[in-house]
Protein backbone atom coordinates (compact mmCIF):
# COMPACT_ATOMS: atom_id res chain seq x y z
CA UNK A 1 0.00 0.00 0.00
CA UNK A 2 2.84 2.26 0.02
CA UNK A 3 2.23 3.58 -3.34
CA UNK A 4 4.22 7.06 -4.69
CA UNK A 5 1.35 9.16 -4.06
CA UNK A 6 0.64 8.28 -0.19
CA UNK A 7 2.66 10.65 1.48
CA UNK A 8 1.40 13.33 -0.90
CA UNK A 9 -2.19 12.15 0.41
CA UNK A 10 -0.97 12.59 3.62
CA UNK A 11 0.77 15.82 3.21
CA UNK A 12 -2.27 17.21 1.92
CA UNK A 13 -4.53 16.11 4.50
CA UNK A 14 -2.11 17.55 7.03
CA UNK A 15 -1.95 20.76 5.05
CA UNK A 16 -5.47 20.63 5.58
CA UNK A 17 -6.26 20.43 9.00
CA UNK A 18 -2.99 21.92 10.60
CA UNK A 19 -2.21 25.33 8.55
CA UNK A 20 0.58 27.02 10.26
CA UNK A 21 0.28 24.69 13.16
CA UNK A 22 -2.14 23.46 16.22
CA UNK A 23 -2.74 26.79 18.28
CA UNK A 24 -4.47 25.24 20.94
CA UNK A 25 -1.61 22.52 21.99
CA UNK A 26 1.21 24.88 20.96
CA UNK A 27 -0.09 27.32 23.70
CA UNK A 28 -1.03 24.79 26.33
CA UNK A 29 2.25 22.69 26.00
CA UNK A 30 5.79 22.75 25.95
CA UNK A 31 8.01 21.60 22.94
CA UNK A 32 9.38 19.16 26.02
CA UNK A 33 6.35 18.09 26.94
CA UNK A 34 5.67 13.97 26.04
CA UNK A 35 2.83 11.79 26.44
CA UNK A 36 1.00 8.04 25.50
CA UNK A 37 -1.63 7.75 23.84
CA UNK A 38 -3.57 4.90 22.24
CA UNK A 39 -6.43 4.78 19.10
CA UNK A 40 -9.22 2.42 20.12
CA UNK A 41 -11.83 0.85 18.13
CA UNK A 42 -15.74 2.30 19.52
CA UNK A 43 -17.23 -0.78 17.65
CA UNK A 44 -16.52 -4.39 16.00
CA UNK A 45 -15.22 -3.34 12.66
CA UNK A 46 -12.94 -4.88 9.90
CA UNK A 47 -9.89 -2.95 10.54
CA UNK A 48 -8.29 -1.35 7.65
CA UNK A 49 -5.84 1.56 7.48
CA UNK A 50 -3.72 1.34 10.47
CA UNK A 51 0.08 1.96 8.46
CA UNK A 52 -1.55 4.71 6.91
CA UNK A 53 -2.43 6.28 10.44
CA UNK A 54 0.94 5.41 11.43
CA UNK A 55 2.59 6.84 8.52
CA UNK A 56 0.41 10.32 9.19
CA UNK A 57 1.93 10.50 13.01
CA UNK A 58 5.87 10.06 11.36
CA UNK A 59 4.84 12.70 8.87
CA UNK A 60 3.88 15.19 11.43
CA UNK A 61 7.01 13.56 13.75
CA UNK A 62 9.59 11.55 12.91
CA UNK A 63 10.46 11.21 16.77
CA UNK A 64 7.07 9.78 17.79
CA UNK A 65 6.83 6.22 18.78
CA UNK A 66 4.36 4.47 16.98
CA UNK A 67 3.26 1.09 18.06
CA UNK A 68 0.58 -1.03 15.63
CA UNK A 69 -1.43 -3.36 18.17
CA UNK A 70 -3.43 -5.22 15.42
CA UNK A 71 -3.42 -5.76 11.68
CA UNK A 72 -5.42 -4.76 8.76
CA UNK A 73 -8.40 -7.26 7.87
CA UNK A 74 -8.66 -7.85 11.50
CA UNK A 75 -12.02 -8.50 12.74
CA UNK A 76 -12.09 -6.00 16.06
CA UNK A 77 -14.44 -5.89 18.89
CA UNK A 78 -15.44 -3.23 20.51
CA UNK A 79 -12.58 -1.20 23.04
CA UNK A 80 -9.38 -3.20 21.25
CA UNK A 81 -6.43 -1.33 21.06
CA UNK A 82 -5.36 -0.82 17.48
CA UNK A 83 -2.31 1.74 17.67
CA UNK A 84 -0.03 3.18 20.53
CA UNK A 85 2.16 6.32 19.97
CA UNK A 86 4.62 8.19 23.02
CA UNK A 87 6.08 11.52 21.98
CA UNK A 88 5.92 14.77 21.99
CA UNK A 89 2.14 15.79 23.51
CA UNK A 90 1.86 18.63 20.79
CA UNK A 91 2.66 15.82 17.59
CA UNK A 92 0.35 13.36 19.10
CA UNK A 93 -2.37 16.33 19.31
CA UNK A 94 -1.79 17.53 15.35
CA UNK A 95 -1.51 14.39 14.04
CA UNK A 96 -4.87 13.00 15.65
CA UNK A 97 -7.68 13.95 13.35
CA UNK A 98 -5.80 13.41 10.60
CA UNK A 99 -5.18 10.08 11.97
CA UNK A 100 -8.45 8.94 12.72
CA UNK A 101 -10.36 10.35 9.78
CA UNK A 102 -7.63 7.50 7.46
CA UNK A 103 -8.73 5.20 9.96
CA UNK A 104 -12.65 5.72 10.07
CA UNK A 105 -13.15 5.67 6.48
CA UNK A 106 -10.91 2.87 5.37
CA UNK A 107 -12.11 0.94 8.10
CA UNK A 108 -15.71 1.59 7.39
CA UNK A 109 -15.21 0.00 3.87
CA UNK A 110 -13.72 -2.33 4.82
CA UNK A 111 -16.43 -3.23 7.68
CA UNK A 112 -19.00 -2.55 4.99
CA UNK A 113 -17.29 -4.97 2.14
CA UNK A 114 -16.92 -7.65 5.10
CA UNK A 115 -20.69 -7.78 5.30
CA UNK A 116 -21.15 -8.39 1.41
CA UNK A 117 -18.16 -10.93 1.37
CA UNK A 118 -20.22 -12.76 3.99
CA UNK A 119 -23.29 -12.32 2.48
CA UNK A 120 -22.08 -13.64 -1.22
CA UNK A 121 -20.38 -16.83 0.78
CA UNK A 122 -23.74 -17.46 2.58
CA UNK A 123 -25.29 -18.22 -1.14
CA UNK A 124 -23.14 -20.83 -2.14
CA UNK A 125 -22.46 -19.76 -5.91
CA UNK A 126 -19.10 -19.02 -5.48
CA UNK A 127 -19.72 -15.19 -7.03
CA UNK A 128 -17.57 -12.68 -6.37
CA UNK A 129 -18.25 -9.04 -4.70
CA UNK A 130 -16.24 -6.01 -6.77
CA UNK A 131 -16.05 -2.40 -6.10
CA UNK A 132 -16.13 0.45 -8.88
CA UNK A 133 -14.36 3.04 -9.80
CA UNK A 134 -16.74 5.29 -7.38
CA UNK A 135 -13.92 6.23 -5.47
CA UNK A 136 -12.61 9.58 -3.60
CA UNK A 137 -10.31 11.67 -5.67
CA UNK A 138 -6.96 10.66 -4.50
CA UNK A 139 -7.95 7.67 -2.51
CA UNK A 140 -8.60 4.90 -5.03
CA UNK A 141 -5.60 3.11 -4.02
CA UNK A 142 -6.24 3.05 -0.67
CA UNK A 143 -10.30 2.77 -0.73
CA UNK A 144 -10.02 -0.19 -3.06
CA UNK A 145 -7.16 -1.89 -0.47
CA UNK A 146 -9.90 -1.39 1.87
CA UNK A 147 -12.43 -3.42 0.03
CA UNK A 148 -9.95 -6.31 -0.14
CA UNK A 149 -9.10 -6.06 3.33
CA UNK A 150 -12.71 -6.84 3.96
CA UNK A 151 -12.68 -9.83 1.65
CA UNK A 152 -14.31 -8.47 -1.29
CA UNK A 153 -12.72 -8.40 -4.87
CA UNK A 154 -11.16 -5.32 -7.22
CA UNK A 155 -12.75 -4.11 -10.66
CA UNK A 156 -10.37 -2.18 -12.75
CA UNK A 157 -8.90 0.46 -11.12
CA UNK A 158 -7.95 2.56 -13.71
CA UNK A 159 -9.69 3.33 -17.64
CA UNK A 160 -6.15 2.16 -18.92
CA UNK A 161 -6.55 -1.93 -17.58
CA UNK A 162 -9.61 -3.22 -19.82
CA UNK A 163 -11.99 -2.08 -22.17
CA UNK A 164 -15.48 -1.18 -20.41
CA UNK A 165 -17.70 -0.17 -23.21
CA UNK A 166 -20.83 1.35 -21.47
CA UNK A 167 -23.95 2.89 -22.97
CA UNK A 168 -22.63 6.25 -23.88
CA UNK A 169 -19.43 4.43 -25.98
CA UNK A 170 -22.26 2.47 -27.85
CA UNK A 171 -23.85 5.55 -28.44
CA UNK A 172 -21.12 7.50 -29.81
CA UNK A 173 -19.93 4.63 -31.68
CA UNK A 174 -23.51 4.10 -33.74
CA UNK A 175 -24.10 0.42 -32.39
CA UNK A 176 -22.54 -2.29 -30.17
CA UNK A 177 -20.87 -3.83 -32.68
CA UNK A 178 -19.15 -1.25 -33.86
CA UNK A 179 -18.10 -0.13 -30.85
CA UNK A 180 -16.54 -3.50 -29.62
CA UNK A 181 -14.17 -3.69 -33.10
CA UNK A 182 -13.13 -0.51 -32.76
CA UNK A 183 -12.11 -1.40 -29.46
CA UNK A 184 -10.35 -4.39 -30.38
CA UNK A 185 -8.59 -3.01 -33.31
CA UNK A 186 -6.93 -0.53 -30.54
CA UNK A 187 -6.44 -2.05 -27.66
CA UNK A 188 -3.49 -4.25 -26.23
CA UNK A 189 -3.57 -8.00 -27.14
CA UNK A 190 -4.15 -9.10 -23.24
CA UNK A 191 -7.16 -6.57 -22.64
CA UNK A 192 -10.01 -7.80 -22.23
CA UNK A 193 -13.46 -6.34 -23.87
CA UNK A 194 -16.30 -6.15 -21.29
CA UNK A 195 -19.30 -4.64 -22.88
CA UNK A 196 -22.64 -3.35 -20.77
CA UNK A 197 -26.13 -4.38 -21.69
CA UNK A 198 -29.92 -3.46 -20.74
CA UNK A 199 -31.67 -5.97 -23.08
CA UNK A 200 -31.35 -9.77 -23.78
CA UNK A 201 -31.00 -8.11 -27.35
CA UNK A 202 -27.77 -6.28 -25.97
CA UNK A 203 -26.70 -9.67 -24.81
CA UNK A 204 -26.74 -11.35 -28.03
CA UNK A 205 -25.57 -8.65 -29.77
CA UNK A 206 -21.94 -8.49 -27.34
CA UNK A 207 -22.24 -12.23 -27.71
CA UNK A 208 -21.74 -11.99 -31.72
CA UNK A 209 -19.03 -9.48 -31.39
CA UNK A 210 -17.11 -11.41 -29.18
CA UNK A 211 -17.58 -9.59 -25.82
CA UNK A 212 -15.32 -11.97 -22.98
CA UNK A 213 -17.38 -10.24 -19.71
CA UNK A 214 -20.87 -9.08 -20.33
CA UNK A 215 -22.47 -6.49 -17.67
CA UNK A 216 -25.88 -7.52 -17.29
CA UNK A 217 -27.15 -3.68 -16.30
CA UNK A 218 -30.13 -3.45 -14.07
CA UNK A 219 -31.56 -6.32 -14.92
CA UNK A 220 -33.97 -8.25 -12.68
CA UNK A 221 -33.51 -11.85 -12.06
CA UNK A 222 -36.03 -13.26 -13.96
CA UNK A 223 -33.96 -10.95 -17.26
CA UNK A 224 -30.54 -12.38 -15.65
CA UNK A 225 -31.57 -15.89 -15.54
CA UNK A 226 -32.46 -15.80 -19.06
CA UNK A 227 -29.37 -14.26 -19.98
CA UNK A 228 -27.25 -16.48 -18.34
CA UNK A 229 -28.94 -19.22 -20.27
CA UNK A 230 -27.76 -17.10 -23.11
CA UNK A 231 -24.46 -16.69 -22.42
CA UNK A 232 -23.99 -20.18 -21.60
CA UNK A 233 -20.52 -19.79 -20.68
CA UNK A 234 -19.35 -17.82 -23.44
CA UNK A 235 -18.39 -15.22 -21.37
CA UNK A 236 -17.45 -14.05 -17.95
CA UNK A 237 -21.03 -12.69 -16.44
CA UNK A 238 -21.13 -9.64 -14.23
CA UNK A 239 -23.80 -7.50 -13.12
CA UNK A 240 -24.59 -4.17 -11.60
CA UNK A 241 -27.66 -2.33 -10.21
CA UNK A 242 -30.19 -3.04 -7.95
CA UNK A 243 -27.82 -5.11 -5.32
CA UNK A 244 -28.16 -4.67 -1.83
CA UNK A 245 -27.16 -6.50 1.74
CA UNK A 246 -31.10 -6.92 1.59
CA UNK A 247 -31.37 -8.30 -2.53
CA UNK A 248 -27.93 -10.22 -2.67
CA UNK A 249 -29.29 -13.61 -2.35
CA UNK A 250 -32.01 -13.00 -5.07
CA UNK A 251 -29.17 -11.79 -7.77
CA UNK A 252 -26.34 -13.99 -6.70
CA UNK A 253 -28.10 -16.71 -8.95
CA UNK A 254 -26.38 -19.68 -10.92
CA UNK A 255 -23.65 -18.75 -13.32
CA UNK A 256 -23.51 -15.24 -12.39
CA UNK A 257 -19.92 -14.70 -11.75
CA UNK A 258 -19.57 -11.31 -10.51
CA UNK A 259 -21.37 -8.46 -8.83
CA UNK A 260 -20.36 -4.54 -8.99
CA UNK A 261 -21.38 -2.70 -5.92
CA UNK A 262 -20.26 1.10 -6.30
CA UNK A 263 -21.46 1.57 -2.62
CA UNK A 264 -18.52 -0.20 -1.32
CA UNK A 265 -16.69 2.78 -1.53
CA UNK A 266 -19.42 5.59 -2.06
CA UNK A 267 -21.75 4.74 1.15
CA UNK A 268 -19.65 2.66 3.50
CA UNK A 269 -20.35 4.13 7.02
CA UNK A 270 -17.19 5.35 8.83
CA UNK A 271 -15.87 3.41 11.45
CA UNK A 272 -15.96 4.60 15.17
CA UNK A 273 -12.45 5.33 16.96
CA UNK A 274 -11.23 7.54 19.14
CA UNK A 275 -7.58 8.47 20.34
CA UNK A 276 -6.89 9.06 24.54
CA UNK A 277 -4.09 9.95 26.62
CA UNK A 278 -4.87 7.69 29.49
CA UNK A 279 -5.07 9.88 32.92
CA UNK A 280 -2.11 10.29 35.20
CA UNK A 281 -3.77 9.19 38.78
CA UNK A 282 -0.23 10.46 40.67
CA UNK A 283 -1.32 13.95 39.88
Amino acid sequence: MYHSKLDVLVDLALEEDVAFGDVTSLSIFSPGHVSQAQILAREDMTLCGLEVAKRVFQRVDPNLRVELEANDGDQLKNGSTVLKIEGSTISLLTAERTALNFLQRLSGIATFSRRFADAAAQTGTGVRIVDTRKTTPGWRALEKYAVRCGGCFNHRSSLSEHVLIKENHITAAGCLKSAVRLARDFAPHCAKIEVETESLGDVEEALEAGAEIIMLDNMSPPQIKEAVKLINKAAIVEISGGVNLDTIAEYALAGVDLISVGALTHSAPAADFSMIIPRNESG
